[in-house]
């Protein structure tokens, strides 16, 4: 049998941070962060029959199936655990069908692949997450989209407050960070956050809460004490 590899999934509000707290681990300890979404346009734009179902889909204005997507996920798991012992799912399982099409693959694939699923979850205040969000501008190159805030006073705030001190692109808001859209976003979140949750606790998931309304360096350090890293 493998070595153990070791699944860790962030839940949390838009806003709460993961984004940010993912590319700290993947600076620090070398981990892999999936991106569903840099996911499928590299499928896409490599032309693998899974990037064919995607553009298919999409180029027909229908939603990408949740077997498409776990698909395309369980593929990249299968070879991300050539490299690495540890991945971030940031985005994914979105849904519960998701949730449980990962909790099958896992069971199935358990005689050759020893794993750990942990389940963090970054608990934030509603308000919180209405400022933060308020405040985001991402990087608009999409090999980037490193997250800025508006706030001068903010740790995050960029040297040149339209351009991207990473890559030096502009700087733009999400269209989805919206103060008008933001609450709708988050209700709708949360409603899958509980069918998430309740799913991973029934099928005996470690889950692990970090209070998320601290500095991103808290969040970091209570993080490692959480995985005892």
């Amino acid at each position: 049998m493998l070595g153990t590899k070791r699944i860790i999934v962030f839940i949390g509000l838009p806003g709460s941070g993961k984004g940010t707290i993912s590319k700290l681990c993947v600076d620090n300890f070398g981990w892999l962060q999936l991106s569903t979404g840099d996911l499928c346009r590299k499928n896409i734009a490599e032309q693998t029959e899974i990037g064919k179902k995607i553009d298919f889909a999409i180029k027909s204005g229908k939603l990408v199936s949740d077997s498409i997507i776990s698909e395309m996920v369980f593929d990249w798991l299968c070879d991300s655990f050539k490299s690495v012992d540890t991945v971030i799912f940031d985005g994914y399982p979105r849904t519960l069908v998701q949730a449980n099409q990962l909790h099958d693959f896992l069971m199935n694939n358990s005689t050759s692949l020893n794993y750990k699923l942990d389940i963090v979850r970054f608990v934030v205040s509603m308000q919180m997450v209405k400022d933060r969000l308020s405040d985001r501008i991402i990087c608009s190159n999409k090999n980037c989209q490193m997250a800025y805030s508006t706030d001068s006073t903010s740790k995050f705030f960029p040297k040149n407050p339209q351009f991207c001190d990473r890559c030096g692109s502009l700087l733009v808001k999400r269209p989805d960070d919206q103060p008008e859209i933001v609450g709708d976003r988050l209700e709708t979140y949360n409603r899958h956050e509980q069918e998430l949750l309740k799913f991973f606790v029934s099928n005996q998931y470690t889950v692990i809460d970090i209070s998320a309304d601290q500095q991103a360096d808290v969040v970091f350090a209570e993080l490692k004490r959480a995985l005892h890293l």
